[in-house]
């Protein structure tokens, strides 16, 4: 399983960005799919999930209301829709696939992370 995402870049404080991740190769053997991020010089951190049979999805509090985690199964595409992005907001972002431990970030298949910075 490859999963490619993309869709960072630099915003300003208030902004909008659409994170994508394509996935491709064999079928996922786990029923879900998710975002995690970075910041810089900090430890990897869980941000959410979607199931993609039924969509239902799940976010961590500090993001409900102004982060939306979707997926369009017939592009095998997850998305991430950051909206009132806060300087906080800055790290990298990365999809994952097939995980035994979301709190731990134990993944077995990781896109390539791609950076959001948010200016003040």
């Amino acid at each position: 399983v490859q999963l490619q995402a993309s869709g960072g870049g630099l915003v300003q404080a208030g902004d909008s960005l659409r994170l994508s991740c394509e996935a491709s190769g064999r079928a996922l053997s786990r029923s879900y799919m998710g975002w995690f991020r970075q910041p810089p010089g900090k430890d990897r951190e869980f941000v959410g999930r979607i199931a993609w049979i039924g969509g239902s999805t799940y976010l961590i509090d500090p993001l409900k209301g102004r982060f939306t985690i979707s997926r369009d199964n017939a592009k095998n595409t997850l998305y991430l829709q950051m909206n009132n992005l806060k300087p906080e907001d800055t790290a990298v972002y990365y999809c994952a696939a097939d995980c035994m431990d979301w709190d731990k970030a134990r993944c077995d298949y990781w896109g390539q992370g791609t950076l959001v910075t948010v200016s003040s």
